[in-house]
C-alpha cells in the first residue's frame, strides 16, 4: 500500500508538521506565560519572607528552627503533591478527550473521508492554542473599555470624598430609568483585595451589581477606597478612620434624601460593614444592612481558614506579606495576597492546570480565527489581572483576626472598635433589619463561614447557586433565572435589590 492509496499526501504531511511546529510554538509561549503568573508572585513571597527571616531566625533556638522549617518543608511537600495531583487529574481529562479525536482523525484519513482528517485535526489544535496564548490575552487588554465604572466619564458622580475615599453616584444606564430620589438610599460597599469595579463588572451587557439597583431607580451610591500608593492617608489608614469615613458619607447621603441607609457589604465589605454597625457609629444613619458573601467567620473555612491553620505557627504571621514603602509605611502585599488564594486551591490553578483548563474551554467552535466573543470570561481575567490592590495593615490585621479567632460563645466578634467589643446580638437592640446572600458554591467564602452569624441571631438568608462573583455578574443580569430584583427558589429567596425596594415599598420612604 502506497502513499497514495492511503490518501495520505506529501503536501498533507507537510501541512501536518508545519501546524504541530506552530503549535508547539504557542505551547511554548503559554507555558511561559502561565508559569510566569505563578513564579512570579513565588519570587516576590521568597524575597518578603527572607528579609523577615534575617531578623527572625536569631530570635528562635536552633531546636525551634529546625522545627519550623522542618514543618515548612512539610507544608510545601503537601502543596507540590496536590499540584502534581491536579496536574494528573486534568491531563487525564485532556488526553481522554483528543485521544479520542485522534483516533477519529487518524481513521477518517486513512480511509479517505475529507472530514475531521488529521491536518484539520493538528490545524484545530494549533487554532486552539493561538486563541489561548494570543487571542485570549488581547480580548482581557481589549474589555478594559466596558469593565467596571469608568466614573471619570461623569465628573458630577462625585458626591463626596474624604482623605482616605471617594463617594459615588451609580446611575441607571437603562433607557427611560431615572433615579427615584424618595426611594431609601443603599450604599455598597466593594471588597478591599480586589476592589470595586467587579460590582460595575460589565454594565452595558446588564451585569453589573451596582447598576442591578440604579436600574430599578434606587439611590445607588458606592464607597471606594483612593490609590493606597498615592495616599499616605489610606497607608496608616485604620478600622476607626474607616468607620468615620462611613458614618461621613452616610451622613451626606442621608441629608439628600431623608432617609436612613441601607448599608451593603460584599465580601470584606461586608465584614466590616458589620463592624462599623456594631460599633454604635452609624446609629441613626442605617437601619437596614445587606451582605453577600462576607466572610463572618474565617475559622470555618475547609479552604483558606484550613490552609492558614496548616502554615507552621511560626509562618502564619503578617509579616510575611507586608512591605515597607519608600516613606517607611507598612502596607500589606495585595499581590501576594492573591497569590495566596491560589496557593490554598492550588490543585486546580497551579499553571499547567490553568494553561489545559483555559485550552479546554476555549476549545470551541470553528477553526477560523474570530476573536474571543465571550465578554464574561474576558471581563472576569481583567479582573483578576488587574484589580489586586495592596491594603492597609489595619484592614488586613482584621481580615486576619476573622480567619484565625472565632466569634465568641456569646456572639463577640474577634476585632475591637473604638476601645470596645462588638456582639451581634446589638444588632437586634439597634433594630437592623439583614439580608445574608451566600453562594452555594462558593470556594473562598463557604456557606459554613458567610453564615456563622446565624448561630446568634435572627436573619434572612438568600442563597443563590454558583460562587463567589456570581452575584456580581451572572445574577446581576435582570434576565438570568436569580435576578437580584426577583423572588426565586422554592422557598421565595429575595434577592438584595428586591429586599431593597420591598424596604420602600414597607413604608421606610418619604
Amino acid at each position: 500500500m502506497n502513499m497514495n492509496d492511503n490518501h495520505i499526501s506529501l503536501a498533507r504531511i507537510n501541512k501536518i508538521l508545519l501546524s504541530q511546529i506552530v503549535a508547539a510554538k504557542y505551547l511554548t509561549e503559554g507555558l511561559a506565560s502561565y508559569g510566569d503568573d505563578f513564579l512570579l508572585p513565588l519570587l516576590n513571597a521568597i524575597r518578603i519572607f527572607n528579609k523577615v527571616e534575617v531578623e527572625r531566625v536569631l530570635t528562635r533556638t536552633p531546636q525551634q528552627n529546625f522545627t519550623a522549617y522542618y514543618d515548612l518543608l512539610n507544608f510545601n511537600v503537601a502543596l507540590f503533591t496536590r499540584y502534581a495531583q491536579g496536574c494528573v487529574n486534568v491531563l487525564e481529562n485532556y488526553n481522554k478527550k483528543e485521544s479520542a479525536r485522534f483516533h477519529d482523525a487518524l481513521l477518517a484519513t486513512l480511509n479517505g473521508n475529507t472530514d475531521k482528517t488529521l491536518d484539520e485535526y493538528f490545524l484545530k489544535n494549533e487554532e486552539v492554542l493561538h486563541r489561548v496564548v494570543v487571542e485570549y490575552p488581547q480580548a482581557i487588554l481589549d474589555i478594559e473599555n466596558e469593565y467596571g465604572f469608568h466614573f471619570e466619564r461623569d465628573p458630577e458622580s462625585l458626591i463626596a470624598e474624604t482623605d482616605r475615599y471617594y463617594l459615588y453616584q451609580t446611575k441607571p444606564n437603562r433607557d427611560h430609568v431615572e433615579v427615584d430620589n424618595s426611594l431609601k438610599p443603599v450604599l455598597i460597599i466593594p471588597p478591599f483585595v480586589l476592589g470595586g469595579n467587579i460590582l460595575g463588572f460589565l454594565p452595558g451587557e446588564h451585569k453589573s451589581y451596582a447598576h442591578a439597583f440604579a436600574n430599578r431607580s434606587i439611590p445607588t451610591y458606592i464607597r471606594l477606597m483612593k490609590d493606597i500608593h498615592e495616599t499616605p492617608a489610606v497607608q496608616t489608614m485604620t478600622l476607626e478612620d474607616n468607620a468615620r469615613d462611613t458614618r461621613y458619607f452616610c451622613e451626606k447621603i442621608k441629608q439628600r434624601h431623608g432617609l436612613p441607609v441601607t448599608l451593603n457589604g460584599y465580601c470584606q465589605g461586608g465584614y466590616s460593614s458589620l463592624c462599623n454597625i456594631l460599633s454604635g457609629e452609624l446609629d441613626g444613619l442605617v437601619d437596614a444592612f445587606i451582605t453577600c458573601v462576607a466572610p463572618m467567620d474565617g475559622t470555618r473555612s475547609k479552604g483558606l481558614g484550613t490552609f492558614l491553620k496548616s502554615l507552621p505557627k511560626e509562618f502564619n504571621d503578617l509579616a510575611y506579606g507586608t512591605k515597607v514603602l519608600d516613606n517607611g509605611n507598612r502596607i500589606a502585599d495585595g499581590e501576594l495576597m492573591g497569590w495566596i488564594y491560589k496557593l490554598k486551591s492550588i490543585e486546580t490553578s497551579g499553571p499547567l492546570i490553568a494553561l489545559l483548563n483555559d485550552m479546554m474551554m476555549l476549545d470551541g467552535g470553528n477553526s477560523k480565527r474570530g476573536g474571543i466573543k465571550n465578554k464574561t470570561v474576558a471581563a472576569i481575567n481583567y479582573w483578576l489581572a488587574n484589580e489586586r490592590s495592596d491594603l492597609p495593615m489595619a484592614v488586613t490585621e482584621m481580615s486576619y483576626l476573622s480567619y484565625n479567632v472565632p466569634i465568641d460563645d456569646d456572639g463577640t466578634l474577634p476585632v475591637r472598635l473604638f476601645g470596645k467589643s462588638l456582639n451581634l446580638k446589638a444588632l437586634k437592640e439597634k433594630n437592623i433589619t439583614w439580608l445574608l446572600c451566600y453562594g452555594e458554591d462558593d470556594d473562598l467564602v463557604e456557606k459554613e463561614v458567610a453564615l456563622a452569624p446565624c448561630d446568634y441571631i435572627d436573619i434572612e438568608v438568600t442563597p443563590f447557586p454558583k460562587g463567589h462573583v456570581a452575584i456580581a455578574t451572572s445574577w446581576s443580569d435582570p434576565n438570568s433565572s436569580c435576578a437580584l430584583d426577583s423572588v426565586f427558589g422554592k422557598e421565595n429567596y429575595r434577592g438584595p435589590v428586591r429586599f431593597q425596594l420591598d424596604l420602600s415599598k414597607n413604608g421606610q420612604k418619604q
